[in-house]
């Protein structure tokens, strides 16, 4: 195992298989849940090699990413895909929405978009909104309309966001919120196959949690803007990086003992199924010396 995951360290990874995930029966469960990294705070000190590492991979400062948010937020809050009561009460036993992501659900924005550990759940929440309201063929004809799974309504990136107005399936790819061309729908399609999250074995292409569905979002919008695929990747990275910070730190180690730099791996790599997939990742973990306690982010708002 070891010696394959070093020999495709520099190649693409390439998947499209379609693995339920194992969450999805538990989904009733996931809705009562806030966004937690599960041990966090029982975790052990990192070394100081490890917080080191952690610098590379989740940067204190953030990462600016490659987009303009615009008045997508007041469109959702219009459709209702987001009821900005509800969103706002979320965060109000949080310590409340500051300025600038008030002014995200109800103005024009063209500021910088700049994801940090600070605000990695606002924004996964914002993604995950527009990814599952937004039309688009990858919800309509993809895997989670597959009958064998009883529908799209039963899945944690549905049934679990519960921060909109009525029935979330009346939101499901109703809303052109962005119109892609033919060549951004096939870029996004694409890469969305070849993106995972260490929560389970999906791709992006059936975003049956949170995760998924938020990546598709941040996706469709990267694609819409003219960022190239290669762009689309390495930020992706990034992303799934502060959403699941001790996974992607572990990865970071597994490569450092093999003499491979976080900035020099391969985005597109890494994010495939060897190192991103759940199973992907407890394989990698387990060959790990000083493997990073954690168990990933909840599938709850």
């Amino acid at each position: 195992m070891e010696n394959d995951l070093e020999n495709k360290t520099e190649k693409n990874v390439v998947r499209s298989n379609y693995i339920l995930a194992g969450s999805i029966l538990g989904a009733a469960l996931m809705l009562s849940l806030s966004w937690i990294y599960i041990n966090r705070f029982n975790a052990p000190e990192k070394s100081a090699d490890l917080t080191a590492l952690a610098g590379k991979v989740t940067p204190a400062k953030g990462v600016v990413l490659p987009v303009k948010w615009g008045n997508l937020g007041v469109k959702m809050v219009e459709a209702g895909v987001i009821d900005k009561d509800k969103f706002t009460e979320v965060y109000a036993g949080r310590g409340g929405l500051d300025s600038r992501f008030l002014a995200l659900l109800n103005e024009s924005v063209n500021d910088d978009i700049t994801i940090t550990p600070q605000n990695a759940q606002v924004l996964l929440n914002l993604f995950w909104a527009l990814g599952l309201g937004n039309k688009n063929e990858i919800l309509d004809k993809g895997p989670m309309k597959d009958p064998r799974y009883g529908g799209a309504g039963g899945f944690a990136s549905t049934g679990g966001w519960t921060l909109a107005k009525g029935n979330v399936m009346d939101h499901y790819s109703m809303h052109g919120f962005i119109n892609l061309t033919p060549e951004q729908q096939r870029l996004t399609e694409e890469t969305s196959k070849n993106i995972y999250r260490t929560c389970c074995n999906n791709s992006t292409y059936f975003p049956d949690c949170n995760h998924g569905m938020a990546m598709l979002g941040l996706l469709e919008l990267m694609a819409s803007q003219g960022v190239s695929e290669s762009e689309m990747y390495k930020y992706a990275l990034a992303v799934n990086s502060y959403w699941f910070p001790d996974d992607y730190l572990t990865i970071a180690a597994f490569l450092k003992e093999r003499g491979i730099e976080w900035k020099k791996a391969d985005p597109k790599n890494i994010l495939g199924a060897d190192f991103s997939s759940g199973s992907g990742f407890r394989a990698i973990k387990a060959q790990v010396k000083q493997p990073v306690n954690s168990g990933g982010g909840s599938c709850g708002v």
